[in-house]
């Protein structure tokens, strides 16, 4: 769990990578840092062909935009943060002097007029982080505009292989990309394996278009959560299934490379790896629609982890389902030979 106990909103992402780094050094052949400070963990660089599996490690956050005379400190979203889930929420403003405490408030709905309460949605300049400053002196003694803050970061862990945390979108993501790679690691392959952690998902896809570039893979599958649908809140009954604890999501629809589908299909089905189907009828929301189009093209597809509750602080995903999605991936790339072809037939 230390991934999701690390901070990495979207931008500021340089801590989660060095546990990366530190972790997969024992398994890489080759790790390089880019510009953008995505991280690429490479097996078999040398080989002509090249595979890349992209999971973005930064979460959704908030700046702080503003400090009060009162000493309030007032932000702004980083990434598409629900701003109805974040009033009572415990927050860590990421200061370059050290991590500082505070919580969100908003008027008490004893003091709100009627239009208040029956509004939808809430404005994010209706709200304020509290961090028991006395005034505007003594908050900017801890922080400055600029600074960045996180939900708390904590890990419950629930009934079964069930856990709840921020940052679910996508650290899980960025582990699975990581653990194909390690399962890959004493195979002889016939690819070169790049597993990337990229960086500023949440805000425009931009770290995996870098890395693609940079890469230039044959085929590039992000790894990304989809919605789970087995809840109240799911999509509804017409809805293609998604379900904790069943497996990995293959997602399909025109974005995704036929090949790789049908052979992610087929490798689930001959190691008899759980999984479930997504139709995506437009383009792809993750990483992989950066990827899709580098350079010449790329065979594109994209594996779902099946979420609840995305982008609050209780982000819920089942273990199983990261382990399942790290066997089938690495299987995926354990199959591809240099007889392998990708252009759709």
């Amino acid at each position: 769990f230390e991934l999701l106990s690390t901070p990495s909103p979207t931008g500021f992402e340089t801590k989660i990578q060095a546990v990366v780094k530190r972790y997969m050094s024992k398994y890489a052949d080759e790790i390089e840092v880019d510009l953008h400070g995505n991280m690429m963990v490479a097996l078999n660089p040398k080989a002509n062909r090249r595979v890349m599996l992209a999971g973005h490690c930064d979460q959704i956050g908030l700046m702080v935009s503003h400090i009060s005379k009162d000493g309030f400190v007032y932000v702004t979203p980083l990434g598409g943060i629900d701003v109805g889930v974040l009033p009572g929420a415990i927050v860590t403003i990421h200061s370059q002097k050290g991590p500082v405490q505070g919580v969100i408030g908003r008027k008490p709905i004893h003091l709100q007029k009627d239009d208040e309460r029956s509004k939808m949605s809430l404005d994010i300049k209706a709200i304020w982080v509290d961090i028991g400053a006395k005034n505007e002196k003594e908050a900017k003694a801890k922080i400055e505009i600029g600074d960045c803050a996180t939900f708390a970061l904590q890990v419950t862990e629930l009934q079964d292989g069930f856990v709840c945390s921020p940052g679910m979108d996508d650290k899980v993501g960025l582990f699975v990309a990581m653990e194909a790679l390690r399962l890959c690691a004493s195979s002889k392959l016939q690819v070169g394996l790049y597993s990337v952690s990229t960086v500023q998902e949440e805000v425009g896809l931009r770290g995996a278009r870098t890395a693609a570039y940079r890469i230039d893979p044959e085929v590039g599958i992000a790894i990304d959560v989809t919605h789970a649908h087995d809840n109240p809140g799911r999509g509804g009954d017409k809805e293609s299934p998604c379900d904790l604890g069943k497996g990995p999501v293959i997602v399909r629809g025109p974005a995704v490379n036929p090949v790789v589908d049908k052979m992610l299909v087929a490798t689930a089905k001959k190691h008899k790896i759980p999984y479930q189907l997504e139709a995506n009828s437009r383009m792809l929301g993750n990483d992989a629609n950066a990827i899709q189009v580098t350079r010449g093209g790329v065979a594109a597809a994209s594996l779902g982890i099946p979420n609840r509750y995305m982008h609050t602080q209780v982000e819920m995903c089942h273990l199983k389902d990261l382990e399942n999605a790290a066997k089938l991936l690495a299987n995926f790339v354990k199959s591809i030979t240099n007889r392998t072809d990708f252009r759709p037939k």
